[in-house]
């Protein structure tokens, strides 16, 4: 089965993510509008059961209204009004019953009533003979009409009351409806951000950790420790990647091998014939062929300088590609940069009074986590490199401080200086600017890479100033 690649199984967590919020987003809001569906349609019967419970206590004041006119009065219309009205009450009972079935045994009693004081109506309407022409002589309402009336009433005010407490029950009911929702919703939304950010932790570390063996693996590759295999699980491309990089680390191992064994060979080949030469010009110097001539003894001079400074140029170029191994492992220990600098300056200092150089160090700072060994190599090359440069009776200054989370040192001479556009490139292996040291010997532009290489070790920077005279380099090294 082919495996996703970063950017799909990026998508795929995406959606996943996204689509279980919109799950329990939809689901929330489906329950709630179903809810709120609900809630409407119990206002509407609300309003309805409200309207027929007033309606019916209506058309009883008119049922009893009618009723007692036609009994003092007689009248025919009235009986029928009495009868229209009561079907009318009749039909709101029916929709008031359907509606709250609780009240159905009150509204029996209720059509029970009405059904008896219909009765009463008809007997009193057939016991009446009313002569043509001529108005029915009025009469006393009956006790018994006056108790159903009452309990008609009675009746009527419990179809209010019952009504009344139907209502209440159906928005307790719908309260406790929506808190259960409330609480459903809640939780669905809870348990889908959980989901969400399992899914996502899940996600997270599905991608992020053969990310993070790649950031190691890069690591190791830039510390040179190219006998570590790199093998990185997890998306298509990303193992890919990793198959890349083992093939970069092999490749890098392959070239360091080989330039250790050109610069071994280089080593061997350079250094036995160049020992045979300085051997045969010793011979010659000492008059063992024979006795020299002052110009054969000159050349001979000539020759030993020359093989000499070819030895030191082929030290220099090996040590300059040690340098380059060794910036990669440093001991930090507690180190006391103005003691490393008078150290470094009491080296040189016959060097610099053969030249009539004078050194000065001035300045204080308190102890860095630092590699003592290289520190004091690169203050070594930096003191060599001013003092090369000095004018004779010159003077190289040292000044130690530190400025925020830094120690500072500014090295100073009087020499030709640094034209302003080299002052980057015055750092790269093998540069010579235009401004040279006085004397015919010259350097070969190694000392001033190293300076660089051990100062970037440690997580610092070196780089030339502008000066009024002289050469100025700031070496920043962190305190931390």
């Amino acid at each position: 089965m082919p495996r996703l690649s970063f950017r799909s199984t990026l998508l795929a967590s995406f959606l996943l993510v996204a689509g279980t919020l919109a799950a329990a987003a939809a689901s929330g809001w489906l329950g709630l509008e179903a809810l709120a569906r609900a809630i409407h349609d119990d206002n509407r019967a609300a309003l309805v059961l409200s309207a027929a419970a007033r309606e019916l206590g209506e058309r009883t004041v008119d049922l009893e209204r009618n009723a007692r006119q036609f009994l003092v009065l007689g009248n025919p219309a009235l009986a029928a009004r009495f009868e229209a009205t009561l079907d009318d009450a009749l039909g709101v009972l029916t929709k008031l019953t359907a509606a709250a079935p609780a009240i159905t045994a009150t509204a029996a009693d209720w059509r029970t009533s009405a059904q008896r004081i219909r009765a009463q109506l008809e007997s009193s309407a057939r016991n009446t003979m009313p002569i043509p022409g001529t108005s029915v002589p009025p009469r006393a309402p009956d006790e018994s009409i006056d108790t159903e009336f009452k309990r008609l009433s009675e009746a009527t005010a419990t179809l209010a009351g019952a009504v009344q407490a139907a209502l209440a029950a159906r928005q307790q009911a719908v309260i406790e409806a929506l808190e259960r929702e409330r609480a459903r919703v809640s939780a669905q939304v809870l348990g889908a951000f959980i989901l969400a950010a399992a899914l996502a932790m899940a996600s997270a570390w599905w991608l992020l950790r053969p990310l993070a063996r790649i950031e190691h693996a890069i690591g190791a590759i830039g510390d040179n420790r190219l006998g570590e295999a790199i093998r990185i699980d997890g998306p298509a491309d990303l193992r890919q990647l990793g198959e890349r990089l083992d093939w970069l680390r092999r490749r890098l191992a392959e070239l360091e091998a080989n330039r250790n064994r050109v610069l071994r060979h280089v080593s061997h080949e350079l250094k036995t014939p160049l020992a045979s030469i300085r051997e045969g010009v010793a011979l010659l110097a000492d008059d063992v062929p024979g006795r020299l001539n002052p110009e054969q003894r000159e050349v001979t001079r000539i020759l030993e300088h020359g093989a000499r400074t070819l030895q030191t140029r082929i030290e220099q170029l090996l040590r300059y590609d040690a340098s380059q191994f060794d910036a990669r492992r440093l001991d930090l220990q507690p180190t006391a940069i103005a003691a490393l600098l008078r150290e470094a300056a009491e080296e040189h200092r016959l060097p610099a009074r053969a030249r009539g150089v004078m050194l000065e160090i001035s300045g204080r700072a308190a102890p860095i986590h630092a590699d003592a060994v290289k520190l004091r190599v690169a203050f070594s090359n930096l003191l060599a490199n001013a003092i090369a440069f000095s004018p004779a009776d010159g003077c190289v200054r040292i000044a130690i401080g530190e400025y925020e989370q830094n120690v500072r040192i500014d090295c100073t001479d009087e020499g030709p200086g640094i034209a302003a556009d080299e002052f980057e490139a015055i750092f790269d292996p093998f540069f010579q600017g235009r401004r040279r040291a006085p004397g015919p010997a010259h350097g070969n532009g190694i000392g001033l890479a190293i300076v660089r290489e051990f100062v970037t070790a440690h997580g610092g920077r070196v780089h030339a100033l502008a000066s009024a005279r002289g050469a100025h380099f700031r070496i920043e090294l962190p305190r931390a």
